[in-house]
Formats: C-alpha cells, sequence, structure tokens
C-alpha cells in the first residue's frame, strides 16, 4: 500500500481543522487516493478513517465538497443495502450519511446527477435537464433498506438492553459484572448509532430532501450533549447545554480531543514515508512541502 506511507503526515494538519486550518488536503487525498483501494485497507484502519473523514466533513468548504462527495455516495452504496437484510455495518454508515449530510449542504446541487434529485441553485451544474431518475429510484432503494434493515435490529437490541441490569444484579463476581457493563456500554453504542441513522436518512426521501449542515446530529462515538439542568428554586436561568457536540474550548473533549485521538489510531501502525515530507506537518514547517500529499 505505497500510497499510504505518507498518509500520518496530516496528523499535523489535522489536529487544527477546529482552529480554522483548511482540511482541503486530506479530503482530496482520501478522495483521489484512499477511496479507490479502500477494501485494501486493513479492516481496524478504515472505522478511524471514516470517523476522521466525518469529523472533518463540517469544516470543508463548498469546492472540497463537490469533488468529495462522488466518493461518499460510492461508499455510502456499496454499505447501503437495496432490501431488507439481517444486519449492517452500522458504524461505517453513520460517518457517511453524516458525511454526506455535511458536504451536500455545501454544494446542494452536486447530489442531482449523484443521487436523482431536483435541487434548484441556477447554475449550470444543477443539470437539471438530464435524467437521473434511476440514480434517485437507486438511491430511495438503499435507503429504505437501510431503514428497514436498521429498525429491525433496533428492535432486537432493545430487547437485549433490558436483561442488563438483571444480568449486573445476579453476577457472582465483579469481573463478571466488569464484562456485563462492558457489553451494555456497546449497546448503548449502538443504538445511537441506529437512532443517528434513521434520523439521517428520513430527510433525504424527497426530490428536493433538507441536508443537515449544523450540530443536532451528535455523531454516536462522540461525548453526548448534557441534559439542561432544572430550573433551580430562586428562578435562576441555567447554562444551556451545548447543541451537539462538546464546548471545543475545551482541551481533550468534545470534537477536537476526539478527533485528534482518531487521527492517530487511523494511521497508527502504518509504514513511515521515507524522505524529507514524513517528518513534517506540525507547526509553521507543516505548510507546502512538508505535508508528503505528493
Amino acid at each position: 500500500m505505497l500510497l499510504l506511507l505518507s498518509i500520518e503526515s496530516y496528523i499535523g494538519v489535522l489536529c487544527f481543522l477546529q482552529r480554522g486550518a483548511s482540511s482541503s488536503k486530506f479530503l482530496n487525498y482520501f478522495a483521489k487516493q484512499i477511496v479507490p483501494v479502500f477494501d485494501k485497507i486493513p479492516e481496524e484502519k478504515k472505522l478511524d478513517l471514516l470517523k476522521t473523514v466525518a469529523a472533518s466533513s463540517p469544516y470543508a468548504v463548498a469546492q472540497d465538497s463537490r469533488q468529495l462527495l462522488p466518493s461518499v455516495v460510492q461508499l455510502l452504496k456499496k454499505y447501503m443495502p437495496g432490501k431488507k437484510v439481517d444486519d449492517i455495518n452500522h458504524n461505517y454508515v453513520e460517518c457517511l450519511l453524516y458525511t454526506f449530510h455535511h458536504l451536500a449542504h455545501k454544494t446542494p446541487n452536486t447530489t442531482n446527477s449523484l443521487c436523482g434529485y431536483k435541487i434548484v441553485t441556477g447554475q449550470p451544474s444543477d443539470r437539471l435537464g438530464e435524467d437521473f431518475s434511476e440514480h434517485y429510484k437507486d438511491f430511495i432503494e438503499r435507503l429504505t433498506g437501510t431503514e428497514d434493515t436498521v429498525r429491525a435490529a433496533s428492535k432486537r437490541l432493545t430487547q437485549g438492553m433490558a436483561d442488563f441490569n438483571k444480568a449486573i444484579s445476579s453476577a457472582k463476581t465483579e469481573e463478571e459484572k466488569t464484562k456485563i457493563k462492558a457489553d451494555q456500554q456497546k449497546s448503548t453504542m449502538t443504538m445511537r448509532s441506529y437512532n443517528n441513522i434513521l434520523a439521517m436518512s428520513q430527510p433525504l426521501h424527497g426530490k428536493s430532501p433538507l441536508f443537515i449542515g449544523d450540530k443536532k446530529i451528535t455523531l454516536s462515538w462522540m461525548e453526548q450533549p448534557k441534559k439542561p439542568a432544572a430550573s433551580t428554586a430562586g428562578g435562576k436561568r441555567t447554562q444551556p447545554a451545548s447543541n451537539g457536540n462538546a464546548p471545543l474550548n475545551k482541551k481533550g473533549r468534545g470534537d477536537g480531543g476526539m478527533h485528534n485521538q482518531l487521527v492517530n489510531r487511523a494511521f497508527e501502525g502504518l509504514p513511515r514515508g521515507g524522505g524529507r515530507g514524513s517528518g513534517r506537518g506540525r507547526g509553521r514547517g507543516g505548510r507546502g512541502r512538508g505535508w508528503g500529499y505528493r
């Protein structure tokens, strides 16, 4: 996998996305170099890469969104079944739908030729005179198949989660309790993923869909927003909770800390690229020739 030799050079760049740095080079690299060989990437790296792309998508500019959307739709069609199945890779689908929404929000008319939508912006790129009805039919069938699969899996998971507290109470050792609690936490994360998939797929059924471009959706693997505290007896108003993600100014928490961890995990263990570019990419030296994206 020679094309991945210098990918770790992006780590220093991605760490600064939340501070206003551009994600263009990473997203372009992902679209042009990684997506074509996605099947060849080790399984343990795929999810971390998709999580990193999802976390980067809110900060993509329109031009980058336009270039990356075809690759995202390509992967969505790969992992969204056209009919109800036993289960899907819900983590992949959640990341890809989240990325799709944020990119499409920046350049909605790009989805006309990709998904058969009818979004009018007045630009030649609308391509409204062309027939993409087959793309629309295929995309909606995949959305419907995914929703049916997720609803059935969610129902089974809900039935199983009801037994966790009983199992913890009857556990005889701390080791057994720890294992049951770990399984319970995993099931809770899976349920969040299922709920997110349904929340993001439903607005996409119309000919002119609604693309979620804000922080109403909190990815299942990110820190969940806290519920507003009850009003005090004295009538003082409580501070509102974060609207979808933890505050960005708390180092190591919310999107920022999790984002950096994901990048490190995604590229951990990949061979280092030779030459001058492999050790660059941080600080002022990260600009220009040091990012290793050639």
